[in-house]
């Protein structure tokens, strides 16, 4: 039933001894669950196996003690004990039809080694690479060290094909794992066999393979990831270096996985950058080796992906954040239903989960992570258990994804939206810089509603508690948003009264969304919220001409956002654009013509001129609709409404994500909410005490 166009995609790709059934491939991901959630994770990897992936891989491997990158959660290949818990994804994965691939990494400067207290290995003696800057230095290994490290590869390897792993990965890319430090003048000083010229650099990656085929023996495939483009740093690997490099080791290995030389590079969010972004550093490589060469972009054309293989630019279509936002991507585009896709929104929210230690999540995908936990699928809803109607008030990301789940379980459904566009505030975010692919949150549900018969929806409807009633609804949701604070009560100021105002014009970023600017020129924008608003909202006006004065209390502007690795590119964005930074400084009073602000450590005074401020503090929930229909309790017996549930940032503000998510458990929860259950209402994973 597909389009004759993507058949290429479906082609059968041979791998070393395997064969793949398509050129679909899960590339290692990180998931903040590792070796601490192995079921959750198993089953997560089970169901994009079930969507049609060919290929799915766990995330980096840890393979020995010596080097483990506490206090993210990966998964381990220490020692047997860790075999069960891989055993049980390769498992799952083989399940639902797909081939299992493990990335063995031995993170060297990259493991501070907080859990073992060991010091970490690297080529030389350095502070070791982290994102956390630990106050650990790496020592230089010694001929014996690297004699240890090829043994302790070659039991990882031995150990991953006694749990059942089809492709195993020798990691040496993203500057995360100690073969990419030997490989790069960046880290590389040393004046041995292993150091210098690029022949010497590239010693440990061509032994460490050579060990890995040999273990393998034919029993599976044996893949590189690799580090194809790192010029950004000096002395970093550029391109001629890895031309060489697979020139001479091309075919080693049953696959090649070509990465950028950082995470940050890899994984760019969608405000950075597009899809098939990589294509200029990949371009030309697959050439070099006769073996099959998987790469990323944030695939979600499949005109795109046709082209990638036609061009010979690539074997596979790679993909992290596509495979998370839809695990059914493939079997879609096989089925001839790609406006089916729930397309990326390139947002990195699932990255936030490996750096905040915590189970991943999607904004598009709100069962990603509670497959085993709670039960949830992508594509699979529990029909209704009873033939009632329910009412969603607020068309929002938490309105469109409850209206869309319970239409998905058989409900009736009717969606009510008092303004005259769908989307809520994902619609006017979409319409901010760099954001326009946040869109995709509400063109996914919109598309997925127009086919259900059982719901509807109306606009311009501006519901009152005694209408709500009168329609005789069994459920009532209410998914009414939240707004924005203009008195800057936040995370600095906790009380309204603390920042005088005076008669300097305050805006709010609902406010300026919707099109209102100040009078003046000069724009102070206070951010005490951190995420992406402040800063999204200060190039918006520099791009409209305004000077623009950007203050918060953190050290860096939106802080929060090294948890999607952009925080970086944020600040210096605003930098170019002419941005006036006072970070560490809150304001302390708006007064008529400029603010009073202080340090945030020293409580030092200064002011800062503007002629209108723009406040992005914290929000309250617009629950004006919700507390109206609790005052009436006593009367929804007569109306045969039996409950009335606030949702999404109506109920907390949070992210879009967590509104979707709050959606989701809304519909899978209608007939039994677990709010206020007394025990935990999803499954965990508790740790086995020593007999």
């Amino acid at each position: 039933m597909r389009d004759p166009r993507y058949d290429i995609l479906f082609e059968p790709v041979r791998i070393g001894p395997l064969v793949a059934k398509n050129r679909f491939f899960q590339v290692p991901h990180c998931n903040g669950m590792g070796y601490r959630d192995p079921a959750a994770h198993a089953e997560m990897r089970a169901v994009k196996a079930e969507g049609g992936w060919a290929v799915v891989c766990t995330e980096q491997a840890e393979i020995h003690y010596t080097s483990e990158i506490t206090p993210f959660i990966e998964a381990r290949i220490w020692d047997d004990c860790d075999i069960p818990a891989l055993a049980l994804m390769a498992e799952r994965v083989h399940d639902c039809g797909a081939l299992a691939g493990i990335e063995l990494a031995y993170n060297g400067m990259n493991g501070p080694n907080l859990h073992s207290r060991v010091a970490p290995l690297g080529p030389v003696h350095l502070p070791v690479a982290t994102f956390t800057a630990d106050p650990v230095q790496a020592r230089a290994m010694t001929k014996r060290d690297i004699a240890d490290l090829r043994r302790w590869h070659r039991q990882a390897v031995d150990r991953a094909l006694r749990a059942g792993f089809d492709v195993v990965y020798v990691y040496a890319g993203h500057a995360l794992g100690g073969v990419h430090h030997f490989l790069s003048c960046r880290y590389n000083l040393r004046t041995d066999e292993y150091g210098g010229s690029l022949q010497n650099r590239m010693r440990l990656l061509r032994e460490l393979m050579e060990d890995t085929v040999q273990e393998v023996d034919g029993r599976a495939a044996v893949g590189c990831r690799i580090t194809v483009e790192e010029s950004a740093h000096e002395h970093g690997i550029d391109r001629s270096e890895i031309e060489a490099v697979i020139g001479e080791l091309g075919e080693l290995p049953d696959l090649w996985d070509f990465v950028p030389g950082s995470w940050e590079d890899d994984s760019i969010t969608s405000r950075f950058s597009a899809e098939a972004h990589q294509e200029e550093w990949v371009r030309g490589l697959k050439a070099l080796t006769s073996k099959p060469v998987v790469g990323v972009g944030r695939f979600t054309s499949p005109d795109t992906m046709v082209r990638m293989v036609r061009q010979g630019i690539l074997d596979f279509i790679g993909a992290a954040r596509p495979s998370i936002a839809d695990p059914f991507l493939p079997r879609k585009i096989e089925e001839g239903r790609p406006e089916d896709i729930r397309e990326c929104i390139g947002c990195n929210i699932c990255v936030s989960g490996d750096f905040t230690m915590s189970p991943i999540r999607c904004t598009q995908n709100p069962s990603m992570g509670e497959e085993w936990r709670r039960g949830w699928h992508p594509e699979t809803y529990r029909p209704r258990h009873a033939n009632e109607r329910v009412l969603v008030v607020g068309a929002g990301p938490a309105g469109l994804e409850a209206a869309m789940a319970l239409g998905k379980r058989g409900y009736e459904v009717v969606l009510v939206e008092r303004s005259r566009v769908l989307g809520g505030r994902v619609a006017a975010e979409a319409r901010l810089p760099g954001l326009a692919e946040w869109i995709r949150v509400v063109d996914y549900r919109l598309g997925q509603i127009s086919k259900l018969d059982r719901v509807e929806h109306y606009l311009e409807s501006d519901m009152t508690a005694e209408e709500a009633l009168s329609y005789g609804f069994d459920h009532i949701a209410l998914a009414t948003g939240s707004v924005w604070r203009r008195d800057g009560v936040g995370r600095w100021h906790t009380r309204p009264d603390t920042m005088p105002i005076g008669a300097m014009p305050v805006l709010t970023p609902d406010e300026v969304m919707a099109g209102a600017r100040p009078d003046g020129g000069r724009v102070a924008i206070y951010d005490d919220d951190h995420y992406y608003m402040g800063g999204a909202l200060a190039e918006l006006l520099r791009t409209e001409g305004y000077e623009v004065a950007l203050i918060t209390p953190e050290a860096v502007v939106s802080a929060w956002t090294v948890n999607t690795m952009e925080q970086h590119r944020i600040q210096a964005r605003l930098i170019e654009a002419g941005t006036e930074l006072h970070t560490s400084t809150a304001i302390s009073a708006v007064l008529d013509t400029e603010l009073l602000t202080q340090c945030t450590f020293t409580g030092h005074e200064s002011r800062v001129a503007a002629d209108a401020v723009l406040l992005v503090t914290a929000r309250l929930p617009e629950d004006t609709l919700f507390q109206d229909l609790l005052t009436r309790h006593e009367q929804w017996p007569d109306h045969g409404l039996r409950t009335v549930r606030a949702i999404g940032d109506a109920l907390a503000p949070s992210t879009i994500a967590a509104a979707v998510w709050e959606g989701r458990r809304y519909a899978e929860e209608l007939e039994a909410p677990t709010d206020n259950s007394d025990t935990t209402p999803y499954h965990r994973e508790l740790t086995a005490l020593p007999q």
